[in-house]
């Protein structure tokens, strides 16, 4: 039975929880966030599209570029706190920077929202008939809920936390206590009962990661940033005349979504 989905972290430097501050990209002395996303979300981008369908720094010259948000899309799905506590997250995770904007303002919160609505969100793909025994780390997720009731469940566990811990709710925490609430999940220090926090923190990272780097026609990687940022030339699926054009050199072709061949 899969996990609501896995992956490592794009704050985080091997070895360590997330960091605080990013480093430059090509920094010789920790993986640069650029040099990191080149990795995973080239592989994301890749290969999300088919599962897709089925289912706070300074402004920069980055976030700049980016256009004005539209006007909030009715939420389909998540509750208003739930939305919240993506945003807090995906902002957390991928804050604003000279590389791109930050992750609600790509659309994360919206591509979430759209997913947990539909196939993915219900289950649709995951066996589900039980027997449900605690089973080993090793052999994934094992819970009888489907991707939407574990991120409800586990929001509402991580904000009983926080309050607890902080006094507030996760998106109320200022950005340092996000980072230090989101390493303590990270590391299943936080106890979340019935869940783990590092399987939800696991699950919240690798669905905020497919928002940042999916196709914008579902919502996330709002006006295609993400494959700006890494250059990532998007829907064509053959390259045949650039070639021999492109060579030995840089491909500086903007990149495509499927909506521009709509």
């Amino acid at each position: 039975m899969n996990a609501p989905r896995c992956t490592g972290s794009p704050r985080k430097r091997r070895g360590e929880g997330i960091v605080t501050r990013k480093k430059q990209p090509d920094d010789a002395n920790a993986i640069g966030r650029r040099n990191f996303l080149l990795g995973a979300g080239t592989a994301v981008a890749a290969g999300l599209a088919p599962a897709a369908a089925e289912a706070q720094t300074a402004p920069s010259a980055a976030t700049a570029a980016a256009a004005a948000p539209a006007d909030p899309e009715p939420l389909l799905t998540l509750t208003a706190a739930e939305h919240a506590f993506f945003v807090a997250a995906a902002d957390t995770l991928i804050p604003a920077d000279e590389l791109s904007p930050s992750g609600s303002e790509c659309g994360v919160a919206t591509f979430i929202d759209r997913q947990l609505a539909g196939a993915y969100g219900s289950g649709a793909r995951l066996y589900r008939d039980g027997p449900f025994p605690k089973g080993k780390p090793e052999l994934g997720y094992q819970l009888p809920l489907t991707p939407r009731e574990f991120f409800r469940a586990g929001i509402s566990v991580a904000n009983t936390w926080t309050r607890k811990t902080y006094g507030k709710d996760f998106d109320r925490l200022s950005a340092p206590e996000r980072e230090a609430a989101l390493k303590a999940m990270e590391e299943g220090k936080a106890p979340f009962p019935g869940l783990g926090s590092a399987m939800f923190f696991n699950a919240l990272l690798q669905i905020t990661l497919e928002g940042f780097f999916a196709d914008p026609i579902y919502g996330g990687n709002r006006n295609m940033a993400s494959w700006k940022m890494i250059g990532y030339p998007g829907l064509p699926a053959t390259y045949r005349e650039d070639i021999k054009k492109y060579f030995g050199k840089k491909y500086d072709k903007p990149p495509h979504s499927i909506i521009d061949f709509s």
